[in-house]
């Protein structure tokens, strides 16, 4: 399979000093076997311990590893919003977001390059597909995904497997179109709202298996997304539902 290798993954972290290691060992060997791809992480001030020192000085054992400082982020929607703006910027065709701390697992970035690379614009992380898991999570973060995915199914008109998940890819033109786009979310609704407005897109569910650093979802963060997600249905049941508009660019191969 022909990959493209001008692809990159940008990963927001924030207090990842005791699982920096693993991860950073597991991307490593992914990078290796790929031959390709850069990894830009996206620190900001929230991060108070030793994570911006160890993505610094990794930077400067392998330039695979980039580390971008971005003291003007709000909230984790503007982290990943500026990694996609930083990546962009440096002329990569294919942008793949995931979490760090092992919660997303490097094996499955072939999977998402396969997708992208064989004409699909999008490639949305599942659990909930054949193959997809997220078995080592807590009863109650199962449920908030499970229930996330039937509600935003049913208050959007959508129909995806996994509408929480945050483990995505896409081409360089769709991140630039949704880029221009005035998200409402504030907090990890953001992944929905962004599988709601791309849904006339070409895409594909990709299974992953997830791994939750924690049982905790904030309060402001549920509240968050249920206040995007009525915003939403009712411009649905206004009949102005909105969506992303992109204009397909077949690969340059």
């Amino acid at each position: 399979m022909y990959f493209d290798n001008n692809w990159a993954v940008i990963i927001p972290m924030a207090n990842e000093e005791q699982e920096f290691e693993p991860f950073t060992t597991a991307l490593k060997a992914m990078l290796d076997r790929l031959a390709s791809g850069t990894v830009y992480f996206i620190i900001d001030r929230v991060s108070t311990d030793g994570t911006l020192a160890m993505a610094q000085a990794l930077q400067l054992q392998d330039p695979r590893f980039q580390t971008v400082f971005c003291s003007q982020n709000r909230n984790v929607v503007d982290a990943y919003l500026n990694g996609y703006r930083h990546a962009l910027a440096q002329g990569h065709k294919f942008i793949i977001e995931m979490d760090a701390g092992l919660s997303h697992d490097p094996r499955a970035l072939p999977m998402f390059l396969r997708v992208l690379n064989e004409g699909n614009e999008c490639a949305f992380g599942s659990r909930n597909i054949n193959g997809g898991s997220m078995a080592s999570s807590s009863p109650r973060r199962r449920f908030l995904s499970w229930f996330g995915t039937v509600l935003a199914n049913l208050m959007l008109g959508t129909s995806l497997r996994d509408m929480t998940s945050g483990y995505q890819g896409f081409h360089a033109y769709v991140v630039e179109a949704f880029l221009q786009y005035p998200l409402q979310s504030k907090a990890h609704f953001y992944q929905t709202e962004l599988r709601y407005l791309l849904r006339d897109t070409r895409y594909m569910e990709v299974p992953i298996h997830y791994r939750a650093p924690s049982p905790s979802v904030s309060s402001s963060a549920i509240g968050n997304s249920l206040a995007t997600l009525w915003h939403y249905t009712w411009l649905r049941i206004k009949g102005a539902s909105p969506k992303i508009n992109v204009d397909f660019r077949p690969l340059d191969h």
